[in-house]
């Protein structure tokens, strides 16, 4: 997927007839925008801190403007949060907004505001083998359920289950799922982010802030003093350059990450995968692959073997939530001619 939209459409694709389409991937962190020229067709793509913006409609206006688009006729967001009617309020960042007011606003016929993991879920069917890596053994089936976890500011969860020709895709928020601890190490991080918080859910330990997190708890039982404030990516660092408590951090971190995606996997009887998205796992990687996080996965005492034969994945591919967030659009144009704004 290219920075710059294409000079030409894909052969036999040719550009959308109602001009080209927004399409948003927004995250606490990050706002990624992209133009659908024609089917496929997918370019200029922008990234956005969310913190320098007051609201959606702003950062919106600020990729049109920077693209110099004259006209956009449909767009859709997904979005880092679940989305149930016109009003929208992230759960990792301060934004608040209405659906249909930020439909106005920005003169759009069409506004479809979905969970950025039920759009990136939409988006696995078609990834090849080059934009996805396997970690472990497994033999995905084929017309079989999907699972998709991914930490990044927090812990994004979908699935997706075929449908005759089609997939429909899961919208959930199984990240705040209650954290269980599987050893005396993790006993420690639970007891550690209790002093913080009365319900420790799985996003608190396995998304990125989770890092420092378990940082301070491991940093506390070996009676460390560490500064007021460590950027999760600085541990990572640290791990990279074999510094050993940060190491053992990453190590508890993925050993966590492998339950919960084992979690997932005998949830919704995954046996066409589970796939790993967000921004965390991909900026690990040997410290990942070498992980405990496949034995972890693997490890549910009477479904042992049957998890043995479910493939993990950690997807490669460049903004792949546009993907799914287009074909989400694409689905709503050709099944309802109405225009307006819209939810999933």
């Amino acid at each position: 997927m290219s920075t710059d939209a294409p000079d030409n459409p894909a052969p036999g694709a040719g550009p959308h007839a109602d001009g080209p389409r927004l399409l948003a991937d927004i995250g606490g962190t990050n706002a990624r925008f992209a133009l659908e020229t024609g089917p496929g067709e997918i370019g200029q793509v922008r990234v956005y801190p969310c913190a320098g913006y007051p609201g959606v409609a702003q950062v919106l206006q600020q990729y049109l403007q920077d693209t110099k688009v004259v006209r956009v006729n449909h767009a859709a967001i997904a979005i880092a949060n679940p989305v149930d009617g016109d009003q929208v309020r992230m759960t990792n960042h301060d934004w608040t907004f209405s659906i249909e007011a930020t439909r106005r606003a920005l003169g759009f016929d069409t506004l479809r505001v979905v969970n950025d993991f039920t759009a990136l879920a939409m988006a696995l069917p078609g990834l090849t083998d080059t934009q996805r890596t396997q970690v472990g053994g497994g033999q995905r089936r084929q017309n079989s359920v999907i699972g998709l976890l991914g930490p990044g500011t927090g812990l994004g969860v979908s699935g997706l289950i075929p449908s005759g020709d089609r997939w429909i895709a899961l919208a959930s928020e199984g990240g705040h799922a209650s954290f269980s601890p599987q050893d005396e190490r993790e006993d420690i991080v639970l007891q550690f982010a209790r002093k913080k918080w009365p319900h420790v859910s799985f996003e608190r330990v396995c998304a990125g802030p989770g890092i420092e997190l378990i940082y301070r708890a491991l940093a506390a039982r070996d009676e460390k003093k560490l500064a007021a404030t460590i950027d999760p990516a600085e541990i990572v660092k640290r791990a990279h350059d074999g510094e050993a408590l940060a190491a053992e951090t990453v190590e508890c971190f993925c050993g966590m990450l492998g339950s919960f995606a084992g979690n997932l996997a005998v949830t919704l009887i995954a046996q066409g995968g589970i796939y790993l998205g967000g921004g965390v796992v991909p900026k690990l990687g040997e410290l990942f692959m070498r992980s405990s996080f496949r034995q972890r996965f693997e490890a549910k005492g009477r479904f042992d073997a049957w998890l043995a034969n479910v493939p993990t994945y950690v997807i490669t591919a460049e903004y792949p939530a546009f993907l799914g967030v287009s074909a989400i659009l694409a689905e709503h144009l050709a099944s309802a001619p109405e225009r307006g704004a819209g939810n999933d």
